[in-house]
């Protein structure tokens, strides 16, 4: 029977052999005992090699999934960012259109401004705004309409965009005084707006338009400091260079 066992013993031994070094004993020599003793021994540590190999494997596997996350999330991060840049630049895309294609201006009736928006509700009046300005190209109805807004629902979650807006708006009719006043309640009372940043920036801009250079350059840094890597603070840097130039 040990001699059965030698035998199939010896054979697993050689093929374990070239597959991957092991520890080498001497099997010749000594009893069967002794040479199934050492076989066995050289069997063990073989199972032990490949033990600590797989567990090794399984680290860097499991070290590798965790970069992928990493990644995937990562990309997301840049993909958000992306889109909310895209997104900036197509407001500011959509208002300064009105400079390039001049159309005939429009007295609003402030008085149907507001009775109009009254039936729409919080909501309704915003998007009403909005629209007046994206898809109407209405701006100078635009303006009565967001103020009617801020006046009735200076709480709301729009209150902050709806400044903004105005801001803008007065700012292509350079009625910087108004506009200055816009921007600056949202930078005061709106402070984790996503407008903020973008508040401050035209804040530098009109503090140019006012000749005051040190006060936009103190803002621009502001922005640079506060909102690192955002479009806000490159669009300041960009400011910050045309000042030095």
């Amino acid at each position: 029977m040990k001699q059965a066992i030698l035998v199939a013993a010896m054979f697993l031994t050689t093929a374990t052999v070239l597959a991957a070094p092991a520890p080498v004993e001497d099997v010749a020599g000594g009893s069967n005992d002794d040479r199934v003793s050492r076989l066995e021994r050289i069997m063990k540590a073989k199972q032990q090699g490949d033990f600590e190999m797989q567990r090794r494997m399984d680290v860097l596997q499991n070290e590798v999934l965790d970069l992928r996350g990493i990644t995937e999330q990562q990309n997301y991060q840049m993909n958000q960012m992306l889109q909310r840049q895209r997104q900036l630049y197509e407001d500011i895309a959509n208002l300064t259109a009105q400079s390039s294609t001049p159309a005939a201006p429009v007295q609003a009736d402030a008085t149907s401004v507001a009775a109009a928006s009254s039936t729409l509700g919080e909501t309704g009046s915003y998007e009403a705004a909005v629209n007046l300005v994206l898809k109407e190209r209405k701006y100078d109805e635009a303006i009565p309409a967001f103020r009617n807004f801020i006046a009735k629902y200076p709480e709301s979650n729009y209150a902050a965009n709806a400044n903004y807006w105005l801001g803008q708006l007065l700012y292509n009719k350079n009625e910087f005084s108004d506009a200055k006043q816009a921007f600056s309640t949202v930078v005061s009372q709106f402070a984790d707006s996503n407008k903020r940043g973008d508040s401050l920036v035209k804040l530098g801009m009109i503090a140019e338009e006012e000749n005051d250079l040190a006060g936009a350059k103190a803002l621009y840094n502001k922005v640079i400091k506060e909102y690192a890597d955002s479009a806000s603070a490159r669009l300041a840097q960009q400011q910050l260079l045309a000042l030095k130039g």
